[in-house]
């Protein structure tokens, strides 16, 4: 059962007589801003930092005490706090600060965490808004996407994902989020050190017709950089006839956060698994296409089959780790991606929360069971 963090319209989220009364709300610290022309930038007007709930650390949220309180100008000199609550807590809220449009959006991620990345080697539909901002996985919405770490499937993924609350959907649409230490620790102990064990392989077909294309995929039409990416990705691919492509990749399963030394689950085992598919397309697909051929699915390293008893068992964790709260108009969520899972809600009516990566990771994050085969292709 998803643990529900809700807000209630009485509360105030940290003022300073709470920061010093409560010795768990102090412990979120506030900061100062100074005077600078009608804007403020810092003085002694405070910020607001706060828990949904006391017993409920994600997300941290911060809110401005003033409505003159610019969010580009007070993050660019509050970086160092940013990050340190963003490496406890994993992720951080930012509300009520009116931001209106992707172009001050992509500016916040710069002043935050620099550059942003391209969204590659895709594995969902997304849609370019403008810059390096993109839209939210284009599922419809019906369907629910579970708790996952960006990228994960991959050796190289953004350290910080950004969501921007743009259009607020009638019903539903939350994205959940969980604490990837917490799942770390709460798996079954002989389900994870099975895992680590054994490592991970994904296996990809593209040009089939039911899945993406690896034009999407790559973001180009051209096959030589195709192969270039995954010789530099450590992707074994194999062209099948005119259009299929077909890779297979050797993957962590779980990983060392190089900042905090903490161990986290970091893998998308329970999203690639074809158990994970309804009833009635798992049936058709088994029943007209061998294993290789699935447009995805993934076994262990050495090409073994992962019981589904098994992931039925890590996306019970994932549930029950899950932090849910409402979204709210201008709300921008900052996630960091190792520490911090996130999924997506059914919904009814319009929604439209964009996201943008930053921070790429580095290749020499300590990771479990990822090792390397020599990379062919044809």
């Amino acid at each position: 059962m998803s643990a529900e963090c809700s807000q209630t319209s009485t509360q105030r989220l940290l003022n300073k007589t709470q920061a010093m009364s409560n010795p768990q709300l102090s412990q979120v610290g506030v900061k100062t801003f100074a005077v600078s022309a009608s804007r403020i930038t810092s003085r002694a007007d405070l910020v607001e930092a706060n828990y949904f709930q006391p017993d409920c650390r994600l997300p941290l949220v911060i809110t401005p005490a003033t409505s003159e309180v610019d969010l580009l100008s007070w993050a660019r000199s509050n970086r160092a706090f940013i990050e340190a609550h963003l490496l406890r807590e994993g992720a951080i809220l930012f509300r009520n600060f009116d931001l209106q449009t992707t172009e001050e959006f992509e500016q916040l991620i710069e002043t935050v965490s620099g550059k942003l990345l391209d969204y590659s080697y895709r594995s969902t539909p997304r849609t370019l808004v403008s810059g390096r901002i993109y839209t939210s996985t284009e599922y419809p919405a019906h369907q629910s996407i579970p708790l996952h770490n960006e990228l994960s499937y991959s050796l190289d993924w953004p350290m910080k994902l950004w969501f921007f609350s743009m259009q607020v959907a009638e019903a539903g649409g939350e994205t959940p989020i969980a604490d990837s230490r917490k799942i770390y620790a709460s798996l079954p102990v002989e389900i994870r050190d099975c895992f680590e064990r054994q490592g991970l392989m994904y296996v990809r077909n593209y040009g089939t017709g039911l899945d993406l294309s690896w034009e999407e995929v790559f973001q180009t039409d051209n096959r030589v950089a195709v192969e270039d990416y995954c010789r530099a990705a450590g992707i074994e691919f194999e062209w099948i006839g005119a259009e299929q492509l077909r890779t297979r990749q050797r993957c962590q399963v779980s990983a060392r956060h190089p900042q905090t030394g903490e161990m986290v689950w970091f893998n998308q085992a329970h999203l690639f698994h074809v158990s994970r598919l309804p009833v009635e397309v798992r049936e058709f697909l088994l029943s007209n296409f061998a294993p290789d051929d699935l447009p995805r699915n993934v076994y262990f390293a050495d090409g073994s089959a992962i019981a589904p008893e098994m992931v039925d068992a890590i996306l019970k964790v994932y549930e029950q780790q899950a932090v849910v709260f409402p979204w709210r108009a201008g709300d921008v969520l900052l996630v960091e991606n190792m520490l911090t899972a996130h999924g997506r809600n059914p919904f009814s009516g319009k929604r439209k929360v964009v996201v943008g990566m930053s921070q790429e990771n580095d290749r020499q994050t300590p990771i479990r069971n990822a090792e390397q085969t020599s990379i062919t292709g044809a």
